[in-house]
């Protein structure tokens, strides 16, 4: 990768991304179609210094993940219609200093999910109540899907289930609801936090289809679990890559190269 005073700069903010595979995804595609572009990862606290500092340094893109994907909303200029219903961001493009906002989440996972399940009038029980969830949740009612709001924290869930029109169940009482697909929006089992679920096995049937959107690990204890109790799973790379492809798109306007980005992702998680 050349860097010079044309290169583009993009990047991540979030608390924590250590762990995030973003910046080598995103590196791998801008030189798979010759884009004089780098992108890093910026470990964020003040979000408000934070977006000053993409004006002033003319950052072109900003991938926006845990904990900053609903408080980054005020901080922008404009936000696209999808991210507006959704009430979350994660993807900014700054345009000559006008900073908007869009969601990529919603559409990597409806993505991720139509390869393995439709989804229309399915139950779905989504696990979190934060900006993933939320995007999630909109495309799944959008395909006309039964969803239910699965959350440690009453008030949170309640206000995101209201938002959508869903049921809410609290985390202590899954084992109440009945699912279809069964979606794990938390970062409950990411690295380095291995051993950590969301929920217990029992709660797992043979058949259902589940879901974590943690793809570091690729195979999350959630994931092995389901495996193990004959469900049909879907691991977070595919969501993951798909919505990266949308943000790569907004950016460059340049097609994706998605089969390069998922090579690179599945890569170094199997290394």
């Amino acid at each position: 990768m050349m860097i010079n005073a044309y290169t583009c700069l993009y990047g991540i903010l979030g608390k924590p991304v250590s762990h995030s595979l973003s910046p080598l995804m995103h590196n791998i595609a801008f030189s798979h179609i010759g884009w004089n572009g780098a992108y890093l990862a910026f470990e964020v606290k003040d979000l408000g210094a934070a977006i000053t500092g993409i004006k002033a340094l003319e950052i072109k893109g900003i991938s926006v993940t845990i904990p900053h994907k609903i408080a980054v909303m005020e901080f922008l200029d404009e936000l696209d219609e999808m991210a507006k219903n959704i009430g979350a961001v994660n993807t900014v493009v700054n345009h000559q200093g006008m900073l908007t906002g869009y969601n990529s989440d919603g559409l990597g996972a409806m993505a991720a999910l139509s390869e393995k399940t439709s989804i229309r009038e399915k139950n779905v029980a989504i696990i979190g109540a934060g900006g993933a969830a939320r995007a999630i949740g909109f495309g799944i009612c959008s395909e006309r899907g039964n969803v239910t709001i699965v959350n440690r924290s009453a008030d949170k869930g309640e206000r995101l289930a209201e938002a959508l029109g869903a049921d809410f169940c609290s985390l202590s009482d899954i084992e109440k609801i009945k699912c279809d697909i069964l979606i794990n929006t938390t970062p409950l089992g990411m690295t380095p936090n291995t051993d950590s679920t969301p929920i217990q096995k029992r709660y797992l049937e043979k058949g259902m289809i589940v879901m974590d959107i943690v793809y570091n690990p690729l195979k999350t204890r959630l994931l092995k679990d389901a495996q193990e109790a004959g469900c049909v799973t879907i691991d977070g790379v595919a969501m993951f890559v798909y919505q990266g492809a949308f943000q790569f798109e907004l950016w460059t306007g340049k097609k994706a190269p998605v089969e390069i980005m998922r090579k690179a992702v599945l890569m170094k998680l199997e290394t």
